[in-house]
This record gives structure tokens, C-alpha cells and sequence, in this order.
């Protein structure tokens, strides 16, 4: 990549997210009134269960009859480019007691604690479980001062990105990263791992690989579309390593294909 290739602008990204509709339609670019909501967030589920099986909460192929109880601590999500809150409830909520969302868009972060209080993951959430974190993923500036609390806390003291998690999600944003802020903020969020069990989940659509790294450059929102490639030497670079990664099927057809990373620490 030359000096003068187009790299993405943060606050140009925001400002065209500002005017989508605080929907699934408008956070899925029109598709979020057919089969991708339900196909994405069951494969992101699978592939959780797969990594963490313990997170299941029914006896299953992930947890037998036999299984002991599982802990008693609270598990705790970041859910990171939030939206209006889809992955929060239709992924997480489900299987973790409390997720924090981090999202940079007034219009969506008002439609997702709405979202958060009137839940329909069938668990007690009654404002419990949502908080929604300063609006930012890369202003080094600001220190993630929570913007809006809604909610139970687990633990005092976890009021910023330097809080412990057992999951970090990253879902359809990373994209408005240029790679050194990227590399940056995967590197905080390496920090930020409860534990050596602990994951980075990174869910984003990939382009077309070459002989070399490959970036695509969306005018519209100010954002990269990455190769496989590019994002394994970002990841690389922040000190991470992939323990398990899978082409999430079923999308419809016309749409970059999606890949999914589980992460840790190398």
C-alpha cells in the first residue's frame, strides 16, 4: 500500500452510521429482515460453544447430563461496535451473565439499551446485564469513561477498557481501523483477558486474497474490507494467535464471504 492509498477515517465512518436507521435493517446494510440475522448470530453461537462448550447452559453435544456445574462467577462479554445491540442479546446474552457494550453511534447505543431492557433472550435481565461503555475504539485521548451504565456490575473498579473479560466480541467494525490503530486496540484488548481461557473473537467479512495482503477501501463509510491474510499479520503484530477460525455459510449470495478468529495471547 502507497502513502496516498485511501485508509479509513473514524469519524467520517461514525458520521455515515449516524444517518442508517437504529434497526437490524440499517445496521445490516438491508439485510436484516431475511435469513442473515438468525444464520449469523446461530453460527457465531456454534462457534463459541465450540471454543468455550462450558458457556452452554442446557444438557447438549457441548454439555452432557453428567457435566459438573460450572462455575459460579459471572461471565462477562465486551461487545465491541455494539450497534443496536444485535450480537448483545441474540449471541451473548444467551450464553454469558453480563456484556458491556462498546459503540460509537448516539442513535444506535439509545436503541440498544431499549433493547437491553426489554431482552427476549429468556433470561432475567430486567436492566441487568447491559452497559454501555464511552462511545470510542481507537481516541487514545479518552479512557473509556462509561458513557451510560444500565444495570448490574460484577465487579468495582471495571469502568474502563482495562476491565477483565472472558469474551471480547468484534463484529462488523474493525474495518474502520487503519492497521496501526487496529494493532493498537487488539492490543488492549489482549490486556483486558480475564484469563488464559479468555478469547478475542473477530467476526468480519474478508476480500479476495492475492499473493500479498489485501485491503479494499469503501468510500461510502470510510472503511477497509481485509483480506485473510492482512488480518492474520495484524493479529500477528498484536501479539495474538488464532486457535480456531471458520467461514461462517449460509449468507446470502452477492456479500463478501465472513470468517471468524477466535484469538489469545500468543
Amino acid at each position: 500500500m502507497s502513502s496516498t492509498d485511501p485508509v479509513p477515517d473514524l469519524e467520517a465512518g461514525i458520521q455515515y452510521w449516524a444517518t442508517q436507521p437504529a434497526n437490524y435493517d440499517g445496521v445490516l446494510g438491508g439485510f436484516g429482515t431475511g435469513s442473515l440475522p438468525r444464520v449469523d448470530s446461530l453460527g457465531s453461537r456454534r462457534f463459541l460453544l465450540d471454543l468455550l462448550p462450558e458457556l452452554s447452559t442446557v444438557p447438549s453435544p457441548f454439555r452432557s447430563l453428567s457435566a459438573p456445574p460450572s462455575e459460579t462467577r459471572r461471565v462477562r462479554a465486551l461487545d465491541v461496535g455494539a450497534g443496536v445491540g444485535r450480537v448483545t442479546s441474540d449471541v451473548l446474552l444467551p450464553l454469558v451473565s453480563d456484556v458491556v457494550l462498546l459503540e460509537p453511534v448516539e442513535p444506535f447505543i439509545n436503541e440498544a439499551r431499549s433493547r437491553g431492557k426489554a431482552s427476549e433472550s429468556g433470561l432475567e435481565i430486567n436492566d441487568s446485564g447491559y452497559r454501555v461503555l464511552w462511545k470510542g475504539i481507537a481516541d487514545r485521548s479518552k479512557s473509556g469513561q462509561p458513557l451510560d451504565r444500565v444495570g448490574y456490575l460484577p465487579q468495582d473498579g471495571d469502568d474502563d477498557m482495562e476491565s477483565k473479560f472472558d469474551v471480547i466480541w468484534c463484529q462488523w467494525c474493525l474495518g474502520h481501523l487503519k492497521d496501526d490503530d487496529l494493532v493498537q486496540f487488539l492490543q488492549r484488548s489482549r490486556k483486558a483477558l480475564r484469563d488464559a481461557r479468555s478469547l478475542i473473537v473477530v467476526k468480519e467479512n474478508i476480500c479476495r486474497e492475492q499473493s500479498e495482503p489485501v485491503t479494499v477501501f469503501d468510500e461510502q463509510d470510510s472503511s477497509f474490507t481485509r483480506s485473510d491474510l492482512a488480518f492474520k499479520n495484524v493479529f500477528r503484530d498484536a501479539g495474538l494467535k488464532i486457535i480456531q477460525e471458520k467461514i461462517q455459510h449460509g449468507l446470502p449470495e452477492g456479500l463478501f464471504p465472513v470468517k471468524m478468529y477466535a484469538l489469545r495471547e500468543a
